[in-house]
C-alpha cells in the first residue's frame, strides 16, 4: 500500500517530468524547425535586400558627389595653377613689350589674375575646414598680394626708365615660382587624387551584395528540396515566389553592378588617366616658358634659367612622344609639334642674347609673328587645354552613366525583398497547419 504522502510527491513530480520532456519534444519536432527556418529565411532576406539598397545607394552617392563637387575641385585646383602661370608669363611679356602688345600683355596678365581669384574663391567655398587644401589656398592667398605688388612696382619702375624694374619682376617671378605655384601644384595633384579614388573604388561590380544574395538564393533552394522531401510535394508555391523575386533582384543587382562598374574603369582609362597626363604636361610647358622669360628678364643667370627650360620641354617631349591614350591623341601631336618650333624660336632668343642683341632677343620671344615662342607656347597649351577638356567630357559622361545605372537599385532592391519576403510566410504556414 503506498503511503499518501508519497503518492502526493510522485502526483507533484511526473507532470513537471512530463513537461520538461514536451518542451524538448517540441523543439525537436519538425514544426518547431520548420518555424524557425522560416523566422531565418525572412531575416536573411531582409539583410540581403538592404544590403544590396545600402551598397546600391552609397555607390550613387558616391559618383554623385564625384559629379557635383570633387571633380569641379580638381578642375577648379588645375585653373588655379593654369591661370597663376599665365599671369606670371603675361607680367613677363607686358615688362619685355612696348606699345599696343604690351597692352594686351597687361590684359591677360589682369584677366589671368582674376581667373585665379575667382578660383581661389569657388575652391575655398568647397573644402573642409581641415582639409590640407585649406592650408595651400591660404598659402596662396596670402602671398599673391605680395607678387602683384612687386609686378606693379616693376612697371612702375620701368616706365620711369628706372633699371631696378627688372629686379623687382624678377623677385615676383621667383616668388610665384618658388612659392605660389608648388603650393597650387600641390593642391591640384590633392584634388585630382581624391577624384580618381571613387572611380577607382567602383571599378569592380558589388560583390557583397551579389554573394548575399546567391547564399541566400541557395539556403531558399535547400528549404524547399527538404520540405519536398518531408512533406512528399514537389513545389511550395510560397518559397518559389520568394526564390524567383531574389533571383530577379540578383539578375539587377548583377547587370547593373557590371555596367557601373564598366562605366567607372572606362572613365578612368578614357578620362581621369589621360587627364592626368595632359595637366602634367600642361604643367610643364608653363614651368618651361617661366623659365624661358627669366632668361630674358635675368640675363646674368643666363645658364641656370636654360639649363631649367630644356630640362622641361625635354620631360614635356618624353610625354607627348609617349602619349598612350587615344582621348586627346590628336592634340598631343599638335602639341608635340608646337613644341619643336617653340624650342627653335627659344635657340634663336638664346642666340640673340649671346651676341647682345636684346631687342631681337625680346621680339622673339614675345613677339605675335608666327616664328615667336609666345605663338608657338600659345599653340602647345591651347592645344593640351583642348585635349584636356576632352577628356575631362569622357571622365564626367562616363561617371554620370555610371550613377545612372544605379538611380533606381536601391528603391527597387528594397521593394522586391518586401514583396519577395511575403512568401515565405505564405509558403510556410499551410505545412505547419498539417501538423495542428
Amino acid at each position: 500500500m503506498v503511503v499518501p504522502e508519497r503518492v502526493h510527491a510522485l502526483r507533484g513530480f511526473m507532470p513537471v517530468r512530463a513537461r520538461q520532456m514536451s518542451t524538448r519534444e517540441l523543439l525537436r519536432a519538425t514544426p518547431a524547425r520548420m518555424l524557425l527556418i522560416g523566422i531565418a529565411l525572412l531575416i536573411a532576406t531582409l539583410v540581403a535586400g538592404m544590403v544590396a539598397s545600402n551598397i546600391a545607394n552609397q555607390r550613387k552617392q558616391a559618383l554623385d558627389t564625384l559629379l557635383s563637387t570633387t571633380e569641379p575641385l580638381a578642375r577648379s585646383a588645375q585653373n588655379l595653377y593654369a591661370s597663376l602661370s599665365l599671369a606670371d608669363a603675361a607680367a613677363a611679356t607686358a615688362f619685355l613689350s612696348d606699345g599696343t602688345e604690351s597692352g594686351a600683355a597687361r590684359d591677360r596678365y589682369a584677366q589671368a589674375l582674376g581667373t585665379a581669384s575667382a578660383e581661389l574663391v569657388a575652391t575655398s567655398d568647397e573644402l573642409g575646414g581641415d582639409d590640407e587644401g585649406r592650408r595651400l589656398l591660404t598659402s596662396i592667398a596670402t602671398k599673391l598680394p605680395t607678387y602683384t605688388g612687386l609686378v606693379e612696382t616693376a612697371h612702375a619702375n620701368s616706365r620711369v626708365g628706372n633699371p631696378v624694374g627688372g629686379a623687382y619682376l624678377a623677385e615676383a617671378s621667383s616668388l610665384m615660382q618658388a612659392e605660389i605655384l608648388p603650393s597650387a601644384q600641390a593642391l591640384h595633384a590633392e584634388r585630382a587624387a581624391e577624384a580618381r579614388a571613387p572611380q577607382a573604388g567602383f571599378g569592380h561590380p558589388p560583390w557583397a551584395a551579389i554573394g548575399a544574395l546567391v547564399a541566400l538564393i541557395a539556403a531558399l533552394v535547400a528549404t524547399q528540396v527538404v520540405l519536398a522531401r518531408r512533406t512528399r510535394r514537389t513545389l511550395n508555391a510560397g518559397l518559389l515566389f520568394t526564390t524567383v523575386a531574389l533571383s530577379a533582384l540578383l539578375v539587377w543587382v548583377l547587370g547593373a553592378g557590371i555596367v557601373s562598374a564598366t562605366a567607372a574603369h572606362r572613365a578612368v582609362r578614357q578620362g581621369a588617366d589621360p587627364l592626368a597626363t595632359l595637366s602634367q604636361a600642361r604643367i610643364l610647358g608653363q614651368q618651361a616658358r617661366a623659365q624661358e622669360n627669366l632668361q630674358l628678364v635675368r640675363r646674368e643667370e643666363n645658364a641656370v634659367h636654360a639649363a631649367r627650360f630644356r630640362d622641361d620641354t625635354d620631360r614635356l617631349r618624353g610625354l607627348l612622344d609617349d602619349y598612350p591614350h587615344t582621348v586627346g591623341s590628336d592634340e598631343a601631336a599638335a602639341a608635340a609639334q608646337a613644341l619643336g618650333t617653340w624650342v627653335a624660336s627659344h635657340q634663336r632668343m638664346t642666340d640673340a642674347l649671346e651676341v647682345g642683341d636684346v631687342a631681337v632677343a625680346t621680339a622673339t620671344m614675345v613677339g605675335t609673328g608666327p616664328d615667336s615662342s609666345a605663338t608657338h607656347v600659345d599653340t602647345v597649351d591651347g592645344s593640351l587645354a583642348t585635349a584636356a577638356d576632352r577628356a575631362r567630357g569622357e571622365l564626367r559622361d562616363d561617371v554620370g552613366y555610371a550613377s545612372r545605372v544605379l538611380s533606381a537599385l536601391g528603391p527597387g532592391a528594397v521593394t522586391i525583398t518586401l514583396i519577395g519576403a511575403v512568401g515565405i510566410p505564405l509558403g510556410l504556414w499551410p505545412r505547419l497547419r498539417e501538423y495542428q
